[in-house]
């Protein structure tokens, strides 16, 4: 009997990770329905973040799929920022470690700004030198 008490937690915590494992699986596979209509896509427990041409569309993995959808035009954009621990951090010079890790997008016509999260660093950072040298492509080819 005391036997039995013992293995009760552990037969409980199984089935408690195997649910999680589950829910995961579900948003994996609802991120990979979702991300087929971009060129170019992100997926990590914060956020889901697709490029499709100008436009960049990113919300929050969940296991029915992305929600909270956003979209907005590179077109559109000021600057792009890498902020670490909400500070503006060089892209070329980054840290090892963060607790919050973000991309800023700001607005040329606008106050408002748009941060989509990040787990990694070095993801962040890829993230932000690729879509700031589409940028500075998109200017370059307006100014011409």
């Amino acid at each position: 009997m005391e036997r039995g008490l013992l293995w009760l937690p552990l037969l409980v915590m199984f089935f408690w990770l195997a649910w999680q494992g589950s829910k995961e699986y579900q948003k994996v596979e609802a991120y990979r329905a979702w991300a087929e209509q971009f060129e170019r896509a992100k997926y990590d427990i914060y956020a889901v973040l697709g490029q499709k041409g100008n436009n960049i569309t990113w919300g929050k993995p969940t296991p029915k799929g992305p929600v909270k959808l956003e979209t907005f035009s590179l077109l559109d954009l000021k600057e792009i920022y890498l902020l670490v621990d909400d500070k503006k951090v060089d892209l070329e010079n980054i840290p090892e470690k963060g607790r919050s890790i973000e991309l800023e997008f700001l607005f040329s016509e606008s106050v408002d700004s748009v941060r989509v999260p990040f787990t990694e660093i070095p993801l962040a950072a890829e993230w932000g030198k690729f879509l700031q040298g589409t940028l500075e492509s998109l200017r370059s080819q307006g100014n011409q």
